[in-house]
């Protein structure tokens, strides 16, 4: 068990001090991460990736029961944090213009972690919650692979698949995204 593992674990247990010792061991991998998904942002974002990363990390920590059971569950935990951030920032300035200035884009194009200034995070937070309803880990793919950075491998071992499959599905959801964000309405994930 490496030291993250354990340290999760000891926050499962509800040892005191070791969220403390949590955020050393994962600080710059979460700030890397935080970086790439901000340097793709819209331009004049005002968040920082050091703040992403700290409002991420409390709201981890700060989780009743987090139940990680994985360094690879962590980040995906810390992925979902660091989008509902993003999210909620983009409502809020959403709310700021007339009419929230909403446009639908094409994804065809994203890459995992790597969306374009033009990406419109309502959007793809809409559709991503309509494809969690119908297939949850085809939605947590998505997560790990586009807010993560998460390779297709790394993302097939922390949802426990082949990575045969983590492709197929990841070939499969962006599609589905991709529809369901141009407004039509698409086919549920099995067809």
């Amino acid at each position: 068990m490496n030291d993250v593992t354990r340290i999760l674990s000891a926050i499962e247990h509800g040892e005191p001090q070791a969220a403390d010792r949590l955020l050393p061991l994962v600080y710059d991998e979460l700030r890397k991460l935080a970086a790439r998904r901000l340097a793709h942002e819209k331009p004049g974002q005002t968040l920082q990736a050091t703040a992403l990363v700290h409002d991420a990390y409390l709201r981890l920590v700060g989780a009743d029961d987090p139940g990680w059971d994985s360094r690879g569950h962590f980040f995906a935990a810390a992925a979902e944090a660091m989008r509902r951030i993003l999210v909620e920032n983009a409502r809020r300035k959403a709310a700021l213009k007339a009419g929230g200035g909403r446009e639908r884009v094409d994804l065809a194009d994203a890459e995992p972690a790597m969306a374009g200034p033009d990406l419109d995070l309502l959007a793809l937070d809409e559709a991503l919650a309509e494809l969690e309803a119908k297939d949850r880990r085809k939605a947590e793919l998505i997560k790990l692979r586009f807010f993560a950075g998460l390779t297709i491998e790394q993302a097939a071992k922390a949802l426990g698949i082949a990575t045969s499959t983590a492709d197929s599905e990841w070939a499969y959801a962006r599609s589905w995204l991709r529809v369901a964000m141009l407004g039509d309405e698409p086919d549920g994930p099995d067809g």
